[in-house]
């Protein structure tokens, strides 16, 4: 059953009857990174209404979309391998919207899930493939996230770890990966802050993560 029917038939209007709903598509991107218990869900969406968010996860079971799955006697909701299909669409959805973000509005946050789907979708695994194998922390606020490239490899959690680069930045970084500002002078205007390692490659990370504005 779907929330809403276009009366029209055809691939498009069908997808967006599945996912269309407002919400469905960032919880999909969250799922995206991992199975989540529904509280955590939650509080990956803090704007969303407990309802809707209920309301949502029942739309995406219904359409196949996601499954619920007991995971060390608790239930978490992951996406189904029909779900997963989604993937390429949220990375194109990401790159598409990117080119028209401006600065953050107040009320606007970062998760640890929108992050690292946006280091997902920013990534070049034929450049880095070129490339020595390197691990970064990144803190967002209080967002940390374990960033490792080995190869065509891309692999982000969260939590700690043995890193070549550890850095500080706001949503301003994504004005280093435009290539609106390049590698020192994010660094200079302080847009990216270097905690420890070598600050030369932040270079290195420029290169991996692009996105065109």
């Amino acid at each position: 059953m779907v929330a809403r029917s276009y009366g029209q038939y055809g691939g498009l209007s069908q997808a967006l009857e599945l996912v269309g709903e407002r919400w469905s598509m960032l919880i999909v991107r969250d799922l995206l990174v991992g199975p989540r218990r529904y509280g955590e869900l939650a509080v990956g969406l803090p704007r969303i209404p407990s309802n809707i968010l209920a309301a949502r996860l029942k739309e995406l079971q219904a359409a196949g979309v996601l499954r619920r799955a007991p995971r060390s006697r608790v239930i978490v909701y992951e996406l189904t391998p029909y779900g997963r299909e989604l993937e390429p669409v949220v990375f194109a959805l990401g790159a598409w919207g990117f080119k028209a973000m401006g600065d953050p509005r107040q009320e606007q946050i970062i998760t640890p899930d929108s992050i690292t789907m946006d280091l997902r979708t920013a990534f070049r695994p034929q450049v880095a493939a070129t490339l020595p194998a390197t691990a970064y922390t990144a803190q967002f606020g209080s967002n940390e996230l374990l960033i490792r490239v080995d190869g065509s490899t891309l692999d982000v959690t969260r939590g700690e770890g043995l890193v070549d680069l550890a850095f500080a930045a706001g949503p301003g970084i994504r004005r280093l990966i435009s290539g609106e500002l390049t590698p020192e002078r994010a660094i200079a205007t302080g847009v990216v802050g270097v905690l420890r390692g070598r600050a030369e490659l932040l270079d290195r990370f420029a290169r991996t993560f692009h996105l065109a504005a």
